[in-house]
């Protein structure tokens, strides 16, 4: 786990001592070792956090043999030693028993190509010195980000790990895009390829870039795609239990130890027990039982499989104080509440271990989450022809909202008019309304999906979501958060689910095995079996629970969310009567609108960071000081 960043220059100007000041901005990704390379075209800056071959042979920016490629790298590739043998033989010589050079060397024999030979987690950029053009690449997950602008005062295109790296160079133009807020508030997270920040972009997972310094060229070389041929049970289970004993093999390889995230659900349980590390690491919350703190369960697997488990538990004084922090970390505004818990998970974890695995992707893959099934009563009535269903909904629309009618019109909706993915916060009509004018919009959001669906129109609805899903909500909200919360502690997070031979199990599977009548991740929850006792393998999927319902319920909490709710910075975007009335109900128990709360509150809190004052990080405290 490392930081990158660069400049492609456009002033001729050696920019040292500022891509210094950029790799000073992302030091938390790679305090271990820095790196940079400069001259009147490119500027590169690297961070380091050293995992594989700890000397200082590893250290980048990293030189092809005949020293016409320069790279910097980001992530790990875990096939990297079967594809050293193959560059060996080819001729290649090496200087370090590093990943990131079997990728340099890679490029230099296959160009582009080599991205589909890769294994792992990154985002890099190769420099070519004698055609002098920039080449970025991204996993086809999206589970490690990069940015790009080429909207600069000065025609400089930068490119980085994280956005704020751009924030000390002159040309960034700090601009607040107005069109990010309104899809927000719906999707929960920074939901378009454009961010919150005006101008810059994310480089799309499964994709690379070509810049010659004129133009620039995006191109995808990586799709996944669903056979679903694997109709037996058995076979599936045979085959998940294979893919997932190869991954864990290879995401356990590293110079440095490696632990555990670990809460009482299927996913990160699997990934603990078929690791068998040292130490494990789970999060829960003072003064709460059940739901709201999965720590007993996760002690309770830690001591049947006989290994280290590590605790703690967070208040909502800890909570509320970290906000901030967390929102400064993500870049944007990210208001998935198990970001939070995450972050002091991390932290503990690093006080411990430097790299960690952890159990993301395996409902996206596998089919586990509750929408995903489709309920007998829909097949029936999905038999009825769509037209008539149709003109049913329209009336059903009309009619007192209930358990009935809700069936009727959502049975009259395609679904891709109607699933935009697990968020889906404020509904549309209710985001126009408590937003000023100058910040609504007409698009809705499932336009912003309407292109991944048109790749899999002849699908079955399930895999339809699961490959939304797979498209958006993993990269835009699961993989941002786990990237940048874990980043935030100098601590590497591996995901063993998303890998290229687990998914392609996991596309084979027939929708059956995926979510059914039975379960979600009905064949996944069948493999566990093998190494986890069968009350792990069959409990039900609860998420990150916090229980911010409870705490905006608390006088304290209600009085320092309100602050916020009618600051300034809420009068420039919102109708803060509005915001305050479901602040009001909420805390009176007339209804439950905590997740529309909290989605506004984390969004001026983002603001207030990025646009409202001047913010620096202290080195000796994760918190932010306000100058």
């Amino acid at each position: 786990m490392c930081g990158i960043v660069g400049i492609f220059n456009k002033n001729g100007v050696e920019n040292h001592a500022l891509i210094q000041d950029m790799m000073e901005k992302i030091h938390h990704r790679g305090p271990d070792n820095q790196g940079s390379y400069t001259n009147r075209e490119i500027s590169l800056g690297f961070k380091r956090l050293t995992i594989i071959d700890v000397s200082e042979n590893g250290n980048q920016p990293m030189f092809s043999e005949h020293d016409r490629y320069v790279m910097i790298f980001n992530g790990e590739i875990y096939n990297f030693q079967s594809l050293k043998e193959d560059l060996l033989l080819k001729g290649h010589t090496f200087q370090s028993q590093a990943d990131s050079e079997v990728v340099l060397h890679g490029f230099e024999e296959y160009g582009p190509s080599i991205l589909k030979k890769l294994r792992g987690m990154f985002a890099f950029s190769i420099w070519d010195k004698v055609e002098e053009r920039l080449f970025l690449a991204r996993d086809p997950f999206g589970i490690k980000p990069l940015y790009y602008t080429h909207e600069t005062t000065d025609g400089s295109f930068l490119f980085g790990s994280e956005i704020k790296s751009f924030l000390p160079h002159p040309g960034f133009r700090k601009s607040f895009n107005l069109e990010a807020l309104q899809p927000y508030l719906t999707f929960q997270y920074s939901a378009m390829e454009e961010t919150f920040f005006e101008g810059v972009y994310k480089l799309p997972h499964g994709h690379y870039m070509i810049h010659d310094g004129k133009d620039f060229e995006i191109q995808p070389y990586w799709e996944p795609s669903y056979s679903e041929q694997t109709t037996d049970l058995n076979e599936a289970i045979e085959k998940i239990q294979e893919a997932m004993e190869d991954s864990i093999r290879h995401h356990k390889i590293s110079d440095v130890e490696v632990g555990s995230f670990l809460s009482g659900g299927i996913d990160s349980s699997y990934v603990t027990s078929l690791l068998n590390p040292n130490k494990t690491f789970s999060i829960g919350f003072k003064d709460y039982e059940g739901m709201f703190n999965e720590t007993t369960l996760a002690e309770e697997l830690s001591q049947k499989i006989e290994v280290e488990n590590h605790k703690r538990l967070i208040s909502a004084e800890d909570f509320f104080q970290a906000v901030p922090t967390i929102q400064y970390h993500m870049d944007e505004p990210h208001a998935n509440l198990s970001s939070v818990p995450l972050f002091f998970l991390s932290e503990l974890a690093k006080e411990h271990v430097t790299v960690v695995l952890s159990g993301e992707g395996a409902d996206e893959l596998f089919g586990g989450y509750d929408w995903y099934k489709i309920s007998p009563e829909q097949k029936i009535y999905e038999k009825v022809p769509f037209t008539i269903r149709k003109s049913i909904a329209t009336v059903s629309s009309k009619l007192p909202k209930n358990r009935i009618t809700r069936f009727l019109k959502s049975g009259g909706e395609k679904i891709e008019e109607k699933f935009i993915g697990h968020a889906k916060v404020f509904r549309p009509e209710d985001a126009r309304e408590v937003l000023k004018p100058a910040y609504r919009q007409n698009r809705k959001p499932a336009d912003l999906l309407s292109k991944t669906y048109a790749k899999v129109s002849g699908a079955n609805d399930s895999t339809k979501m699961q490959y939304a899903d797979l498209h958006h909500w993993l990269p835009g909200d699961i993989l941002q958060k786990a990237d940048k919360m874990s980043s935030a502690h100098s601590l590497e997070l591996r995901v063993p689910f998303l890998d290229p031979k687990v998914m392609e199990v996991a596309s084979s599977l027939a929708p059956s095995l995926r979510a059914n009548g039975k379960d979600t991740k009905y064949a996944l929850r069948e493999a566990a079996k093998s190494v986890l006792p069968e009350e792990w393998a069959n409990r039900k999927k609860v998420g990150f629970p916090v229980p911010i319902r409870d705490w905006l319920r608390q006088k304290e909490y209600y009085d320092l969310v309100k602050i916020s709710l009618t600051s300034e910075t809420a009068q420039e975007f919102f109708h803060t009567d509005t915001l305050v009335q479901y602040l009001d109900d909420h805390y009176e128990g007339k209804g439950n609108h905590h997740r529309y709360i909290w989605t506004v509150y984390v969004f001026l809190q983002w603001y207030d960071v990025y646009f409202g004052k001047e913010v620096h990080l202290q080195k000796e405290d994760t918190h932010l000081a306000y100058a």
